[in-house]
């Protein structure tokens, strides 16, 4: 639970893998985050086809010890995709499971606002300028209106719903032979009970 971005899209054949890769690594150097870099050069021809090999190429960083890792990952084909993803789904004999091979999501609700807002304009600048195709769906809604004082009452409002259910949680004792989910939808209950007031 928290607050997520979900991205997606394609490299833009007309710019540069290895450029893309250094301006991100430059960036995370000076702000001390943590990265990882994959295969820097597509395979030469292959953008825009269905088919890919099981290689990953860009690269990741991690904007904060309590956020998830943003990637800026690919396969060969140029659509996004995690290694992650790729492992899990292109097992999959469901074709519509497959098709989540080419998403990607980050929580960055731990990392707080501040931090936020840099991850989504940095993906803002970068998609102009290295993406064919980009989409976002984020969750402060920062992404979508570019409105600081949205984006820091999403993040209060969420931290408060967080707060709240881990306290309902704490003070609910499960009831003989009880399940958990049932522990978790009265710890709910009660949260929603609570904030109606």
């Amino acid at each position: 639970m928290g607050l997520t971005i979900y991205y997606k899209g394609n490299f833009n054949p007309k710019a540069s893998l290895p450029e893309m890769i250094d301006e991100v690594r430059d960036i995370s150097e000076i702000y001390k985050w943590k990265y990882y870099i994959f295969e820097k050069e597509f395979p030469k021809n292959n953008l825009g086809k269905k088919n890919f090999d099981e290689s990953i190429y860009g690269i990741l960083f991690t904007p904060h010890k309590k956020s998830e890792a943003i990637y800026l990952t690919f396969l060969s084909n140029g659509r996004m995709g995690n290694p992650s993803s790729l492992e899990y789904w292109l097992k999959s004999k469901n074709e519509k499971d497959k098709k989540r091979i080419y998403g990607n999501f980050t929580k960055t609700q731990y990392a707080g606002p501040d931090v936020h807002k840099v991850v989504i304009d940095l993906l803002r600048y970068l998609s102009k300028k290295y993406f064919k195709s980009f989409s976002m769906v984020d969750e402060s809604r920062y992404w979508e209106t570019n409105d600081e004082k949205i984006l820091r009452k999403t993040f209060e409002e969420w931290g408060a719903l967080i707060d709240g259910f881990a306290t309902a949680l704490k003070t609910i004792k499960p009831r003989k032979s009880e399940s958990l989910e049932n522990v978790i939808k009265r710890a709910a209950g009660k949260l929603h009970a609570r904030r109606k007031k």
